[in-house]
């Protein structure tokens, strides 16, 4: 068995030569394969010269190299240092001779005989995602903020549990690594976890800043990352705060992870699970060609587990979008909303399967009360589910609420800026805006919706009803085209019957339609 190299830590870096990271404040900055090499040689003989033949040995395994190639990597080790951490500059010229380390003392950290036997007697991994949340490094310099970075991670994990399909080693095996310098494969190792959630947090003045990455323990590649920073006048209804965004934001991160890693499966592997992912993609498409290749994928996961709530959610899901974007026939509502109650008998405690089914009991079973009760009971389990309040905003905007659907958007949008579904959100600003007289900002709204999906024909619909508005004819028409494009029996009239849109939205949004030039 093969123990990992050490890691090397000087003054805020942390320098992980297997995977090739420079950590500043714990914080990455991703390194080339030859500016690793040269640093490791200069730091592991600190204070002492190091020739030019021994660094381009390093750093270009005996070729026949002209010097200005290693100057040229040695003045971008200069720049990283200078820019991330703002220090002078710790690597020394020595004039046709080399260079030297003259930084801060380099600590090194190295894995031990019982790391290895820990790592040779570790967990398998589970059959669904799983994670690891470290504690937080308290950037502070203030020992009585170790309780605010404490509090942060316990938030975190305790958000991440309430996610069922997610499994998240307990608090008490993860702080174990407190105050450690750790390496992530290792930690995957040793708890039995796909995913490795690390971060930092520093106070300075009235300010937090909070940084988080996770990374995939099997390979080291960055899954995610992001820094909040905010003002610190109530800590605890901030450690609240950025506790919800990271969970909202992590969630659909190890969601699309998941799904690349099972793409790389075998087909005939494939359990329930793993076939659920496969049809997300196609799921979240929206569009009838798609959805109808991830029904496929479903209807086998179905019959493998019967009572799989997430996987009737999902079925429930393209089945709406048949009804609505390939005919409006009723074999395809009726199986919506068999699915969906499906979904809420067998997932009570699931909060993405309770989303999927309330959505589509609002949308095809024409039952907003029963719709928002499901909804509402998947805040209830997991607070951060960002497609909650997508979906839900979609509801409340074709019911013509549209202040309250421009709320749920944009909650929606704060917890998980990058999510698959964000289009939605944007529909339903679009149609609340045009709702309440606001044009431009439905258009704004509009186009975000077709950038980030730019093969949904409802998008189109909503871009056409607000250039019209605009009085922007000739686009409006061009965006019109594009709806007939996608969606060839596409009728604004028989659209607003099978999504039961509130009286005065169809009113506005088919007037604009039809100076678009989109057929009744």
């Amino acid at each position: 068995m093969t123990v990992r190299g050490d890691l090397y830590q000087f003054g805020p870096f942390r320098l992980d030569p297997e995977v090739g990271i420079l950590f500043c404040w714990g914080e990455p900055t991703i390194l080339g394969q030859r500016a690793v090499a040269l640093l490791r040689l200069l730091i592991q003989n600190a204070g002492v010269p190091v020739s030019k033949d021994a660094l381009i040995e390093a750093g270009w395994g005996g070729l026949a190299v002209a010097d200005n190639n290693l100057t040229v990597q040695i003045a971008a080790l200069r720049r990283v240092l200078a820019d991330t951490a703002n220090v002078e500059s710790w690597i020394e010229t020595l004039p046709r001779r080399g260079y030297r380390y003259v930084g801060p003392a380099v600590a090194r950290d190295v894995p031990d005989a019982s790391a290895a036997v820990r790592a040779a007697s570790s967990p398998t991994l589970p059959e669904k995602p799983s994670i690891a949340v470290l504690p937080f490094s308290n950037l502070s310099g203030d020992p009585q903020q170790e309780y605010f970075a404490d509090g942060m991670v316990d938030d975190i994990i305790t958000g991440l549990a309430r996610i069922k399909w997610l499994f998240v080693i307990a608090r008490n095996s993860t702080f174990t690594y407190k105050g450690r310098v750790v390496d992530v494969k290792q930690v995957g190792r040793e708890l039995g976890v796909r995913y490795v959630l690390e971060g930092s947090v520093r106070k300075a003045g009235g300010n937090v800043r909070v940084t988080g990455q996770m990374i995939d323990a099997s390979t080291g590649a960055h899954v995610w990352a992001e820094r909040y920073e905010r003002s610190s006048e109530d800590i605890f209804a901030l450690q609240d705060e950025i506790a919800l965004s990271a969970v909202g934001a992590i969630a659909p991160s190890v969601r699309k992870a998941e799904i690349e890693r099972v793409r790389r499966k075998r087909p005939d592997s494939l359990d329930a699970y793993d076939l659920v992912l496969q049809a997300q993609p196609d799921v979240d498409s929206g569009m009838p060609r798609q959805v109808t290749r991830a029904l496929l994928l479903l209807d086998r996961a179905i019959a493998l587990e019967p009572t799989y709530a997430l996987a009737h959610g999902n079925a429930a899901m393209c089945h709406h979008c048949l009804f609505l974007r390939a005919g409006l026939q009723e074999i395809h509502r009726a199986s919506s909303i068999r699915h969906a109650r499906s979904a809420i008998v067998h997932g009570q405690d699931d909060a993405l399967a309770l989303t999927w089914a309330g959505f589509s009991i609002g949308m095809d079973a024409h039952d907003r009360a029963a719709a928002f009760a499901a909804l509402e009971a998947a805040l209830a389990i997991s607070p951060s589910s960002a497609l909650t309040y997508i979906l839900g905003s979609v509801i409340l905007g074709w019911s013509g609420e549209a202040e309250r659907a421009i709320e749920w958007s944009e909650q929606g949008m704060r917890l998980s800026p990058f999510d698959s579904w964000i289009w939605a959100a944007f529909d339903a600003q679009a149609m609340s805006h045009l709702l309440r007289g606001r044009y431009e900002e439905a258009c704004r709204a509009a186009y975000k919706s077709v950038q980030a999906n730019p093969a949904h024909s409802i998008t189109y619909v909503q871009l056409a009803a607000a250039l019209a508005s605009l009085d922007r004819l000739d686009e409006a028409k061009v965006a019109a085209t594009r709806v007939l494009e996608l969606q060839p029996g596409f009728r604004y009239s028989r659209q607003f019957a099978g999504v039961n849109c509130a009286p005065a939205l169809a009113e506005a949004l088919g007037s604009a339609l039809r100076r678009a030039g989109l057929p009744e």
